[in-house]
């Protein structure tokens, strides 16, 4: 077995799109509307499917926001510089919500960002 994706649903398709691609570095590497269901699935991620776990973005057009509920918790990525990864996210116009530091009783850093429909992203500093 191995993990494939991961789904979100978002309110806004195209907004989600741009935030995981252009602030978060990914590419939509596919996109499918299904006008019978009233929803499209767009994939993003940092390789192709068969490579990599992605992200699957459902957007049911009939629903503008939802409410994310007290179990989810977040998507975690590796990053090289958590601080700087913060600073490209904001220059971006994405949200910070925790800054890089390490994580409470422990050396790890990390930091949170957010996206456009407030689904939480953990950024894991590499260790060296």
């Amino acid at each position: 077995m191995r993990m494939l994706h991961t789904m979100l649903r978002v309110g806004n398709l195209e907004r989600s799109i741009d935030f995981y691609t252009q602030v978060l570095g990914m590419q939509l590497l596919r996109k499918h509307d299904y006008p019978e269901g009233r929803f499209t699935l767009a994939f993003v991620g940092y390789d192709t499917e068969d490579k990599a776990s992605v992200i699957e973005l459902t957007h049911n057009w009939d629903t503008e926001k939802y409410d994310i509920g007290s179990g989810y918790g977040h998507i975690a990525l590796e990053v090289d510089n958590a601080a700087k990864t913060c600073d490209d996210v904001r220059n971006k116009g994405g949200k910070v919500t925790r800054e890089a530091g390490p994580m409470k009783h422990g050396t790890t850093v990390i930091a949170f960002v957010e996206d456009p429909d407030g689904y939480k992203i953990e950024f894991i500093e590499r260790k060296h």
